[in-house]
């Protein structure tokens, strides 16, 4: 294993050469093997903090606390704001609790993710990230929330910031916002891979869900192969982009993987920085399968 602090084969010249400081962990989920790179290092997550909402969703639904299969109105005012799902929609929309969790992940919606913290309660999430040992990791905004601080900090909305309205951001800040490091987001993912965290139907279910997502971009940019499985949640606020997730291979190796990028530059499009997260994470994974 890498240290947190330590550059791992290759990493940190490679974050540079794509004009982003990174951090790294990729974990074989079998062998316990890993490798990082600034690992233990608390990073806003941005909407990956949607991960443990739906862990703890599942787990409620396997206490018999709430059914997946419940239908809620999602009405049209008073949405949180994002650019697909629900948040974008323009008239009431009635739908499961199982299905706002799928478009949560899938597409990233914020509606969806904020109608379901509401429900879950954050509270719990916390508990449950606290009770698996993941300390470092910690739910404490909305998707409402993140945009109206980012609003607030900055006195206008995003994209069109300089630096200093981004370090005033407190939805960046891992004392303040939605925070974890990169190995206890393989960590998380390892308890659903390996049905550790929730019945094993609860988690077969959200591996399926996470294999959904749909932005090729990031982690799956890393392994283009008809063969290789990758799921995963994307996170993405002003100069962060993040995905964290699992690798899958048709030998059976699995490799739960985290990358977290922050810019030198505040630019809203940035596909450097979206590659370099799939070009790290495969050469973690490749390291790992030496």
């Amino acid at each position: 294993m890498t240290g947190a602090g330590a550059a791992g084969p290759g990493f940190e010249a490679l974050f540079r050469a794509a004009g982003v400081t990174g951090w790294i962990h990729a974990a074989d989920l079998d062998t316990g093997r890993e490798v990082g790179h600034g690992s233990d290092e608390p990073q806003p997550t941005a909407s990956m903090y949607k991960v443990p909402l739906l862990v703890e969703l599942c787990r409620q639904a396997d206490a018999g606390l709430l059914d997946p299969a419940e239908r809620v109105t999602v009405p049209a005012a008073g949405r949180s704001q994002g650019p697909t799902g629900i948040a974008v929609m323009l008239d009431d929309v009635t739908i499961s609790l199982r299905d706002l969790a799928y478009l949560m992940i899938a597409v990233s919606d914020n509606t969806a993710a904020d109608t379901l913290l509401r429900r879950v309660g954050r509270d719990a999430v916390n508990a449950m990230l606290e009770a698996y040992g993941l300390g470092a990791t910690r739910v404490r905004q909305s998707s409402a929330e993140i945009n109206a601080s980012m609003a607030a900090d900055a006195g206008h909305g995003w994209p069109y910031l300089d630096p200093e309205e981004v370090a005033r951001m407190r939805a960046l800040d891992p004392a303040r916002g939605n925070v974890s490091t990169a190995r206890e987001m393989t960590r998380l993912f390892g308890l659903i891979w390996r049905d550790e965290i929730a019945s094993a139907a609860s988690c077969a279910w959200m591996r399926g869900v996470l294999n959904m997502q749909v932005w090729p971009h990031r982690l799956a940019s890393g392994f283009p192969y008809d063969d290789v499985a990758v799921s995963g949640k994307t996170g993405t606020l002003p100069t962060l982009r993040t995905e964290s997730g699992v690798v899958e291979y048709p030998d059976g190796g699995r490799y739960a993987v985290a990358v977290f990028t922050r810019s030198f530059a505040t630019a809203l499009n940035q596909p450097r920085a979206d590659a370099v997260i799939g070009t790290a994470a495969r050469m973690a994974v490749d390291h790992l399968r030496r």
